[in-house]
């Protein structure tokens, strides 16, 4: 499917066919999150896929009722610790080339005092890149025929705990992933008018 019919056509599914997904589209699902940009190149996602029927019906136990019907749901973690590697994927970047001929100088009036994040803010730097990867998976299965759902509303913690999951992963978000059991009309949309607040 071409990108921009991909785009148009996403819908957030919340009804699914019992059809099983192929392993393959499950790789290819997960591969384009593997392909996703990150700052700094620190790739902090990390993934549980929940396939078994069993473990998809323990879900109802954490979120909404409608995700344990999916044929796969993905528990798409941050990991908390990937900030750690930063300057090991900075070299890497460099050593790709990925700053050849690029300045990055920055106004001294720009740079602050101190460049130490606090958890909060590196918690949130970590799920906004997550987050970019999430969007990627949501496309890829879009364009694999298939429909997906985010969903933010559930019990992290006693989902961790479930997942018997590290300490540094947090459980982001859930992706329920299927072959649509519905085909939903598009939502409505602001204009272009209404989103560009100006053109300098």
């Amino acid at each position: 499917m071409e990108l921009k019919s991909v785009i148009e056509s996403r819908r957030s599914i919340r009804k699914f066919l019992p059809d099983p997904i192929p392993d393959e589209y499950i790789n290819e699902i997960l591969d384009a999150a593997r392909l996703a940009p990150s700052g700094g190149n620190i790739q902090p996602w990390r993934f549980v896929v929940i396939k078994n029927p069993e473990a998809r019906e323990k879900l109802n136990d954490f979120t909404l009722g409608f995700v344990a019907n999916a044929p796969v749901t993905i528990v798409c973690c941050s990991d908390l610790d990937a900030s750690r590697s930063y300057r090991e994927r900075y070299k890497e970047l460099r050593k790709a080339g990925a700053f050849e001929g690029v300045v990055l100088d920055m106004p001294k009036s720009s740079i602050q005092k101190t460049n130490v994040m606090n958890i909060d803010q590196i918690k949130g730097s970590l799920n906004l890149n997550t987050a970019i990867a999430v969007e990627h998976m949501v496309l890829r299965a879009t364009d694999l025929g298939l429909g997906s759902c985010w969903v933010m509303m559930f019990n992290r913690k006693e989902l961790a705990s479930w997942l018997q999951l590290d300490n540094n992963l947090y459980p982001f978000c859930l992706l329920p992933i299927g072959f649509a059991n519905q085909k939903p009309l598009p939502r409505p949309r602001k204009s272009l008018d209404e989103i560009i607040v100006k053109v300098i």
